[in-house]
């Protein structure tokens, strides 16, 4: 059957509703804030069986076309703080590039896995994972704009392996992109699940709809993939290309356990 001819509960695996573009408020205060920019969303889909071991205990597969997704996200981070409107100086603007990937909790609660997080500030790397056990590495990044085309690039420092690199070149485009169910289930995230403090921990998120057009792949370096566990893939082209100029994002405490 054709993917147009599915019913959005068919497309998203059966057992779960689509993913609403608009959050919901958080169910507690701001504890980090922060302004997400220039992302550009690169997106491969993949076998769930590929994806399930590489997932914290207690989650499965989030699938939407009969396909798990992994995606390679180079962004800027700016003005990261505590609490709401406290930015870092310094320590908290940085380009970053995560690699992630869709999981759904034992409640059916959605939220994005960070299989890894590049970031340029060391402080920032050690505090998110001792404090929150995400997998943030220390690298040598820069994010470079001409025109409409936008160039990331990064290579890690710390810890192994060094050298990891990515390089990331996309031409923006001018088609905006609205109303559409794989751009939304790719990027309307409203939580993280990750493995701290001796258990799987949701993190709940929320910010403004995202402004999306579609964008260009125009060349792509990268052993990130491959080092979160998904040799191969960057030799292939990518099933979805999406940028966004940004969005501000605040996150609140973890929510207890399902």
């Amino acid at each position: 059957m054709p993917a147009g001819d599915l019913t959005f509960g068919e497309l998203s695996g059966g057992d779960l509703p689509p993913v609403d573009p608009v959050a919901a408020p958080l169910p507690g205060r701001v504890v980090l804030d922060q302004f997400w920019a220039d992302l550009s969303f690169l997106h491969w889909r993949l076998d769930p069986d590929r994806v399930a071991p590489l997932l914290p205990a207690g989650t499965r597969p989030d699938v939407f076309d009969g396909s798990a997704w992994v995606g390679l996200i180079p962004f800027r981070m700016r003005g990261a703080g505590f609490g709401r409107g406290h930015p870092l100086p310094y320590v908290g603007s940085f380009a970053e590039t995560n690699v992630r990937l869709y999981a759904v909790d034992a409640a059916d609660r959605r939220g994005v896995v960070f299989a890894s997080l590049e970031a340029e500030r060391l402080a920032f790397v050690l505090g998110a994972r001792l404090a929150l056990g995400l997998n943030y590495t220390w690298s040598r990044m820069r994010v470079a704009r001409d025109g409409d085309q936008l160039t990331y690039t990064s290579r890690r420092r710390w810890p192994a392996p060094r050298g990891a690199r990515s390089r990331v070149v996309v031409r923006v485009g001018t088609e905006k992109v609205v109303d559409d169910p794989t751009a939304d289930f790719l990027t309307a995230r409203w939580a993280l699940h990750t493995r701290a403090w001796g258990a799987t921990r949701y993190l709940p998120n929320t910010h403004g709809r995202w402004p999306l057009v579609r964008a260009e792949l125009l060349e792509l370096d990268d052993d990130l993939l491959a080092v979160a566990g998904l040799p191969g893939l960057a030799g292939t082209p990518p099933d979805s290309v999406l940028y966004s100029a940004g969005v501000q994002t605040q996150f609140g405490l973890p929510l207890p356990k399902p």
